[in-house]
Formats: C-alpha cells, sequence, structure tokens
C-alpha cells in the first residue's frame, strides 16, 4: 500500500483486464468449433473452462507475450481448419517468409520444447499451409532458446484426434480423463480433479507400513 492506493491491486485488475481481452474468444455453446489453445491442452481443462469456469489469476505479462505480438499487428491473423463438421481455429504469432514463429514464455533456458507447443506448432504449419515452424522461448531476463520443427502429418493427427475428443465429450457432457501433468499445481480446477483431503497427522513410510510399532 502506498497511501490509500492498493497499487498492487491495480496491477493486477490490469493483467486480468489485458489479458481477457487477449484470450481466445471461446463460444462454450458451440461444439463443433475447437481453438487450438484446448486441443493441445488438458482436455479436462477445456472442458471446465466451457462448462463450469473458474477465473485464473494470472502471474504477469510474460504469459501475455505472443497475445501482445498480435495485438500490436506482428502476429498472423486467425486461421481455420475444416476436419470433417468441425472447425478448428488458431493463431501464428507471426508469419516470417515460409515460416510459423511462436513465442512462449519461460521460467529458464529450455533443453526441449514443450508437448503442447509442438502440437500447437504443428498445428499452424498445416493451418497456414506453411513447412517450416520455430519455437522461441523467452525467460525474464532475455535468454532464449529456440527449437524448429518441419510440418509432421501424424503429429497433426492426434491433434484432430484430441479436437474430436472433446467435442464428444461435451456434446455428452462427460468430463475427459485425467491427464496428469507438471501444469496440474498450479491449474484453478486442481481440487475438482484431485483430493483435497489433508493427513491430520504425520504420515512417514515406517508408520504406512506398520514398522513403528513396538514389539508385542
Amino acid at each position: 500500500m502506498m497511501g490509500d492506493r492498493d497499487y498492487r491491486s491495480l496491477i493486477k485488475n490490469a493483467i486480468d483486464s489485458l489479458g481477457r481481452e487477449l484470450d481466445a474468444q471461446i463460444d462454450a455453446a458451440d461444439n463443433s468449433t475447437m481453438h487450438l489453445e484446448e486441443a493441445v491442452g488438458c482436455l479436462r481443462r477445456a472442458y471446465y473452462d466451457r462448462r463450469d469456469p473458474l477465473d485464473q489469476e494470472r502471474q504477469g505479462f510474460s504469459e501475455l507475450l505472443s497475445g501482445l505480438l498480435r495485438k500490436l499487428g506482428h502476429g498472423a491473423e486467425q486461421a481455420s481448419y475444416d476436419i470433417g463438421g468441425l472447425t478448428l481455429k488458431g493463431n501464428a504469432d507471426m508469419l516470417v517468409d515460409d515460416a510459423v514463429i511462436l513465442f512462449r514464455p519461460a521460467a529458464k533456458p529450455m533443453e526441449n520444447p514443450q508437448a503442447g507447443d509442438l502440437l500447437y506448432l504443428n498445428a499452424c504449419l498445416w493451418m497456414y499451409n506453411k513447412i517450416d515452424g520455430i519455437i522461441v522461448y523467452i525467460t525474464g531476463d532475455r535468454r532464449e532458446s529456440s527449437f524448429s520443427l518441419t510440418r509432421n502429418k501424424r503429429m497433426f493427427e492426434e491433434t484432430v484426434r484430441r479436437v474430436r475428443v472433446l467435442s464428444d465429450l461435451l456434446g455428452g457432457d462427460k468430463a475427459p480423463i485425467l491427464e496428469p501433468s507438471s501444469d496440474c499445481e498450479g491449474c484453478q480446477y486442481y481440487q475438482r480433479c484431485y483430493t483435497k483431503k489433508k493427513w491430520s497427522k504425520q504420515v512417514t513410510l515406517a508408520n504406512m507400513l506398520g514398522l513403528d510399532k513396538g514389539p508385542d
């Protein structure tokens, strides 16, 4: 607090407002139109976002990087792809010559690209009819890690499969199966997927196996 102004809340509200403006505009009632963000991420999370959403706290500007590039006019127009009765929509961050470029934030230099980012980039290559793509990870201190990808049909078929699964489950009001990952801990739906019960006493391997009991 500085004086009578809560500047932390003002900054948080500004980030949240900007994030909502940059988010993909998803019609929750339209099960025939899916967005790449939904298809390549956790399907269970995508389902809850449409059926019973909870707000997620945004951590800062780093996660808004891709959207800001598009908003400032450096990005590509949204693309659509017909996959037989369903429409897949997505955005590349930049199109340079014959390449699609994605920018992603990272806490530290990356040794390997995230699987979801590869699926996203590969789908963009098909949607924009390009052959080669690049993912650029940028840390808070501006260190970069770049990875290239050539368009892959089998990888795109997996994305299409996930689109169809999500559409079918939304139509039947059935939540997708759990897809445990490192993203679960920070997910706003964590308690819907995993127990929130806490042990009332300290648990050790010894007492779990009954090895801490004294002699009879």
